[in-house]
């Protein structure tokens, strides 16, 4: 089976300091309003919640392969699904993106503890996934 994984880790430090930096006026470049709804509790920023969004917006992104690119921040969400578990909803350049590169669907999973969040982003079946595949002669 081909496929392609991207992995990345934030620290919950970093997003503190986004969180206090200009009142927070970085979160919103980085996160929809859908995203910073789901990454408040009781009122104040889910620290841990928004590492793991962020951590999978960047795993997502290296599936792309899109060297010499920005990350398309607001066109990866990470929103949840009914169960409570991470989903992923691309819309502009980031759907342009998955395109070119023949994804249909992407899974995430998302871990935190205390100092960082970890996240995993994996796609089936993408073409020419296999070219870092080991084979053997």
């Amino acid at each position: 089976m081909n496929g392609r994984v991207g992995i990345d880790l934030v620290p919950f430090g970093r997003v503190r300091e986004m969180a206090e930096r200009e009142n927070g006026l970085a979160l919103p470049r980085m996160l929809s309003e859908e995203e910073m709804r789901l990454s408040r509790t009781a009122g104040v920023p889910d620290i841990a919640g928004i590492a793991g969004r962020l951590a999978a917006k960047e795993a997502v992104f290296k599936l792309f392969r899109a060297r010499g690119q920005t990350l398309p921040w607001l066109d990866i969400e990470i929103l949840k699904a009914d169960g409570g578990w991470p989903v992923v909803r691309l819309s502009g350049r980031a759907a342009e993106l998955a395109r070119t590169a023949g994804f249909q669907h992407i899974e995430v999973s998302i871990t935190h503890d205390e100092p960082c969040a970890v996240a995993v982003a994996f796609c089936a079946g993408a073409p020419g996934a296999d070219a870092g595949r080991l084979t053997s002669a």
